[in-house]
């Protein structure tokens, strides 16, 4: 039940941020913004997590998960409102921004309570568990977002995707969410060095993987949008497709604790950069909506494993008292990947368009998949 409890807390918060990050790009276009104005929200989700991510997972290290889940779902609440009150683009600005960092700080507390839920065998079934409750709510806010925006606008869109957050924050206030305790931590503590974490090989090597795995994440749905409505698709079109890509990520979660029993999780990376890599080198070859929407459920399929895979990995690497550092170093690299990819990848979509964007990406991914087959 503790489990289920964390998982639900996930789902109603990311619900609101991955519709409100899709309903964002299609606001801004709606408003007249450029490509690159797009980047700039996309940037918005990650850039301010970026400075507090490091000191939010010692922070969750010492006092446990409670208040950073309180602070995390009032944040996203708050940011996904803010966007009705303010219809404009400074609004969307401040919106992402809030909405961005509420869910980082979720992120970071549900991953310490999984990781500490159960025994250490369990862990990569939790983590899956977990990523299925990010599938699911990956593919409910593009998909509620598309359609909110056609029946009632773009900014009541917004004001309805707050009710998730909300909900989740209503529940944690009643008492009745069991969370796991904070983790013993050493008598005497030393001073806590970044450079002391990234002088372990191990955990240099799956923050690099996360990178690239969150990379390719995020350039297929920050582009996906740019992408279709320069195709003529509509936001529902544009819902259903990414719906779509995050429905696969939701079915292969369902049997990779599975695959975890039967391969390790090295190989597994290589075959989910394997098939990252084949679907962005098509994927600007089509037109058709209904291949597109193929090709974007073969990309959930290779990119839905990333996610468990390197958080068992990163808790096997990571000191057992700076789990919550280690998160939040992790956070703060994906969140830089995400600040600077909408930024330079939209300025780049502007001048070249997205098939290089896509072949480029294309390239990177069957280089990390060459580097995960030797480290298997």
């Amino acid at each position: 039940m503790q489990l289920a409890a964390i998982i639900l807390l996930v789902i109603l918060t990311h619900t609101a941020f991955a519709g409100a990050r899709v309903g964002a790009a299609l606001f801004a276009l709606a408003l007249g913004a450029s490509t690159f104005e797009v980047g700039v929200i996309g940037a918005l989700f990650a850039a301010l997590p970026m400075f507090f991510s490091v000191n939010a997972g010692r922070a969750i290290d010492r006092v446990g998960v409670r208040p950073p889940f309180f602070v995390g779902t009032a944040l996203t609440a708050l940011g996904t409102a803010l966007a009705y009150l303010w219809p404009a683009l400074p609004g969307l600005y401040f919106a992402a921004m809030l909405a961005g960092s509420g869910l980082v700080v979720v992120h970071i507390a549900a991953s310490n309570a999984v990781g500490a839920t159960g025994a250490v065998a369990d862990r990569p079934r939790n983590f899956s568990l977990l990523a299925l409750g990010f599938s699911a709510s990956g593919f409910l806010g593009p998909l509620a977002a598309g359609f909110m925006i056609d029946g009632f606008g773009h900014a009541r869109a917004f004001l309805l995707l707050a009710a998730f957050p909300l909900v989740a924050f209503l529940a944690l206030l009643s008492g009745r969410v069991r969370l796991p305790r904070p983790a013993p931590q050493p008598a005497q503590r030393a001073e806590r060095r970044i450079a002391d974490l990234l002088a372990d090989r191990r955990l240099r090597q799956v923050l690099a993987i996360s990178a690239l795995f969150n990379v390719a994440w995020d350039v297929f749905v920050f582009f996906a949008p740019i992408h279709g409505t320069a195709l003529g698709l509509s936001a529902s079109e544009i819902g259903v497709l990414l719906g779509a890509y995050a429905g696969a990520t939701f079915l292969v979660r369902l049997a990779l604790p599975a695959l975890i029993r039967r391969a390790r999780e090295w190989t597994l990376a290589a075959a989910a950069l394997g098939i990252a890599c084949a679907v962005y080198a098509l994927y600007p070859l089509f037109r058709d909506v209904g291949v597109l929407m193929a090709l974007a459920f073969v990309l959930g399929i290779g990119l839905g494993m990333s996610q468990p895979i390197v958080m068992s990995l990163l808790f096997s690497a990571a000191p057992p008292d700076r789990v919550g550092e280690a998160l939040g170093l992790r956070t703060t690299a994906l969140n830089f990947v995400q600040t600077s990819i909408p930024l330079a990848f939209g300025a780049l979509g502007t001048a070249l368009g997205v098939a290089p964007i896509f072949w480029a990406m294309a390239l990177a991914l069957a280089g990390g998949m060459a580097f995960a087959r030797r480290r298997r």
